[in-house]
């Protein structure tokens, strides 16, 4: 038996989409995917997310879509609020020159200590960690928690899946998105030239399912749960 606990009125697909938690804990729903760059901050030596425009490297998203002086919403503010000034990252950081970009689940130290917000490796790495993003209704609404929890995305169309984590959360009017790594593992194409700008499918044919409460395990690396 099923319990329906959402329903979001994706503006991806342009259909109502259910969401439902199963008897055995799991939630699933059907959804098109979109990406969500959050989090890559050039950890493994990949693209950072957002950077400024004297940047050289190539970012995974543009800067718009982080925002803009005085209200920036997708990068991490020497103030952490939005009319702050965002961290620039240092030589001794992974992406020097870079802004730092922060996902919901925050990541402990090496040795488990907190990390400062500004700490790049506080974040979970879209370019080389496959996640979902859930919308916060949703997260509020399944019984158990979720941020850091398993999940496993399907792609109807070829049949790959991949394992993963639910790392980030986003508004309620968008469901079905996704890191730029779970996107690659399941055969959807990425923006072209920022790989977190475009892509993705607008069809209902990405099947998500979570579990609540099981941390993941993903790449040998366990991710802690996290109430929101």
């Amino acid at each position: 038996m099923s319990t329906k606990i959402a329903t979001i009125a994706d503006s991806n697909t342009g259909n109502d989409i259910d969401v439902t938690q199963e008897d055995d804990g799991s939630v699933n729903f059907v959804a098109g995917a979109t990406m969500d760059g959050d989090g890559a901050n050039g950890q493994f030596q990949e693209a950072a997310c957002y950077a400024p425009s004297s940047y050289q490297e190539p970012t995974l998203d543009v800067l718009a879509n982080a925002g803009h002086p005085g209200n920036w919403w997708g990068v991490v503010t020497d103030t952490g609020q939005a009319n702050g000034t965002p961290v620039v990252q240092t030589e001794n950081d992974p992406a020097p020159g870079a802004y730092v970009s922060a996902t919901a689940l925050n990541l402990p130290g090496a040795g488990g200590q907190g990390l400062p917000d500004r700490s790049p490796f506080k974040y979970v790495d879209s370019a080389t960690v496959p996640y979902i993003s859930l919308p916060h209704v949703v997260i509020q609404r399944a019984k158990g928690i979720v941020l850091g929890c398993r999940c496993v995305v399907t792609n109807t169309q070829n049949n790959a899946s991949v394992e993963g984590v639910v790392a980030d959360s986003g508004n309620n009017d968008h469901i079905g998105e996704i890191s730029v790594a779970c996107a690659k593992a399941i055969g959807l194409r990425v923006g072209d030239p920022h790989e977190a700008n475009g892509g993705g499918t607008s069809k209902a044919v990405i099947n998500y399912q979570f579990f609540p409460g099981t941390a993941a395990i993903v790449n040998g690396v366990t991710y802690p749960l996290q109430r929101s």
